[in-house]
């Protein structure tokens, strides 16, 4: 999720703010719903038309659809994920949801923080009922995957989570159930995305809520109704870390803290070198940016940021949408509660936008 979910400053929704400590610490593809321009089968599904013969009895099913807990290993212990697989034979098309910052499991939740939302779990099963497989994970240090976090906080760096997401794609190139693979991101995750995009041969590429503007930029928009002392002295610590130096004096308040603590810079400044637009440039998958009209933590602006750097992506803008994925308007209640009721449901805009992208071979 977006760095405003740290901020602590008096406002409308501070009520649903949750913490990023680790942060910074219904339409299904062609293929998949019958007969495509190609007249193929769908994914997993049989390719006998009315009059064929039967199949032999002795033929094996097709399977029903599954979860199951994978691992991964990083170079410092186990990354935990679910890997959603539809029901059918396949190969199935196949997506990497990487998650956003802060304590964030695989299901889209920071439980200490009292966001439980489901939006990754509903999104993972949303596109395996339109025959599309995923993997969703616990970050380093989150869930089951405490264990492939550095040892101490001064150790963590933004590229990690690229290597950690790069893994999974791995798990998914190397499973002959996929016949291909598609990275989406979301929010911070995006940007993650766009880094494993240019490491690993992927299928395409999908940003969803991701920012346009380096993190500094990001912050000081964040941070611009502080008191006019706290924001000048917040200021002039980001001017710091985007030159690369760490701040030893920072003030011991619980916002100052939260954000700058001398142990969580190392892993600020190595975020705030990637600058999202010129990063998208680089990926040669083909794009697809989503964002929504009630986002209140990435902007619409952020979205045509991103389109803009690549003229050749797609560009899809959900009226409705809140940065939980769930329809929300602007207002505290409504928000509050697309963050925290995992009874409300991803939006069916951003399965049809996915599954119209997502290539099925």
């Amino acid at each position: 999720m977006s760095l405003r979910s740290c901020l602590l400053v008096p406002a409308r929704r501070a009520a649903f703010a949750f913490s990023c400590a680790a942060a910074l610490a219904s339409s299904c593809l062609a293929s998949g719903c019958g007969a495509g321009e190609g007249g193929g089968p769908p994914p997993g599904g049989s390719s006998a038309l009315p009059g064929d013969a039967e199949p032999p009895p002795d033929a094996p099913a097709c399977p029903e659809a599954a979860s199951a807990e994978i691992t991964a290993e990083n170079a410092r212990g186990a990354l935990a994920g679910t890997l959603e697989v539809p029901a059918g034979c396949g190969p199935f098309p196949a997506v990497l949801i990487i998650p956003g910052s802060g304590p964030t499991d695989r299901d889209g939740n920071q439980a200490t923080a009292g966001m439980l939302a489901d939006s990754y779990k509903l999104l993972a099963e949303g596109l395996r009922d339109r025959g599309i497989a995923s993997i969703r994970y616990d970050k380093a240090g989150i869930g089951g995957s405490v264990a492939a976090a550095p040892r101490e906080e001064q150790e963590l760096r933004f590229d990690m989570g690229a290597d950690d997401a790069a893994l999974w794609v791995k798990k998914l190139r190397d499973d002959g159930r996929f016949a291909t693979v598609t990275v989406a991101g979301h929010s911070e995750g995006a940007l993650l995305g766009m880094l494993v995009a240019q490491r690993t041969p992927i299928d395409g590429y999908v940003s969803i809520a991701g920012a346009g503007r380096p993190v500094g930029a990001v912050l000081r928009e964040q941070l611009a109704s502080l008191p006019d002392e706290d924001r000048e002295r917040a200021y002039e610590i980001l001017g710091q870390l985007e030159a690369g130096e760490l701040v030893e004096e920072v003030p011991q308040t619980p916002l100052f803290m939260g954000l700058f603590r001398p142990s969580v810079q190392p892993y600020i400044i190595s975020w705030m070198k990637y600058d999202p637009a010129a990063e998208i440039e680089k990926v040669t998958a083909p794009i697809l940016v989503v964002q929504g009209t009630t986002d209140i933590q990435v902007k619409v602006e952020d979205a045509e940021l991103l389109a803009g750097a690549r003229p050749d992506a797609e560009l899809v803008v959900i009226e409705g949408m809140s940065h939980a994925l769930k329809e929300a308007t602007l207002s505290d209640a409504s928000q509050q509660a697309a963050y925290t009721d995992p009874t409300l449901p991803v939006v069916a805009r951003l399965f049809e936008a996915l599954a119209g992208f997502i290539p099925a071979e």
